[in-house]
């Protein structure tokens, strides 16, 4: 399998590999600009930004981190492709979801052979997210078919949260911990799903962050997306401490992630233990 440069294959070997997205809908050049010098600052491994070759060619002259482009356009994609894209990836599924167009798991292996077919001479890597909208059964065979189509890394999708945030807010039983375990267990339980079920790299994402990080490493991810959780900060500084924190809450020994893990686990169990019983 072709991962790109020693280091980017280095990282996800050992587990420890950091997705930064300046977001696939996001043609703010100025802010792009921030968030690829916080990537490099704070250690992360790739870029995920819009698939623009404009966009592509001005990242490309300012960063050496490999980039990455979202769509489920393979004719855009493939122009990414020419346009300087290290990795491409079938996905950004959300802006669809609003208008409750959905993708079945044969529309993704079309749109997956359709690709291969116009990229398998550059030698481009694949990756393609698998939607969240899918039982958790019908994920992993989409997985295994997508893995014998040759693709190169799988990505997770959670439901969205932006609507649920509050649910757990619940006075003192409310904990940082459970909230942000809620944000991303639905990508958390897909990350274990299909890291059990293939053995091509993993990338855990939506709703991840400094706190779930080190459990979807823990549950089989080689990689790790964050995106949203940026909007928060203003300064390249801000922002490049923040993906600092989430790559340093990974590259951990693994024997410290399976403590982390395991103590996580059980810490949430037992906050939800406590909202439960609020809400008796």
């Amino acid at each position: 399998m072709d991962l790109l440069s020693t280091q980017f294959r280095a990282d996800i070997i050992d587990k420890r590999a950091v997705k930064v997205i300046t977001g696939l809908d996001n043609f703010d050049i100025n802010y792009i600009i921030k968030v690829v010098k916080a990537s490099e600052i704070g250690g992360a491994t790739y870029l995920d930004i819009a698939a623009n070759p404009d966009i592509i060619s001005i990242v490309k002259s300012i960063t050496s981190l490999p980039i990455c482009v979202s769509s489920i356009e393979p004719a855009e994609l493939y122009k990414c492709s020419l346009a300087g894209a290290d990795l491409l990836e079938i996905g950004n599924f959300d802006c669809f979801y609003d208008k409750r167009i959905t993708f079945s798991a044969l529309q993704i292996i079309k749109l997956t052979q359709e690709t291969i077919n116009l990229i398998k001479s550059h030698e481009k890597n694949l990756c393609v997210t698998i939607p969240h909208t899918l039982l958790l059964n019908e994920q992993i065979s989409l997985a295994i078919a997508l893995q014998e189509l040759g693709v190169n890394m799988l990505q997770t999708e959670g439901a969205s949260t932006k609507n649920l945030n509050n649910k757990f807010v619940t006075g003192d039983v409310y904990h940082d911990i459970l909230s942000s375990t809620y944000k991303a267990s639905s990508a958390l339980s897909s990350t274990y799903a299909l890291a059990q079920s293939t053995n091509i790299p993993i990338i855990s994402a939506s709703g991840i962050n400094v706190l779930s990080a080190p459990v979807a490493i823990y549950y089989g991810a080689s990689v790790v997306s964050i995106g949203s959780a940026l909007a928060n900060y203003k300064t390249v500084v801000e922002m490049a401490n923040y993906i600092h924190e989430i790559v340093s809450s990974i590259t951990q020994s693994s024997n410290d992630l399976y403590t982390k893990g395991a103590w996580y686990i059980n810490t949430l169990s037992t906050n939800l233990d406590k909202v439960n019983n609020s809400l008796n």
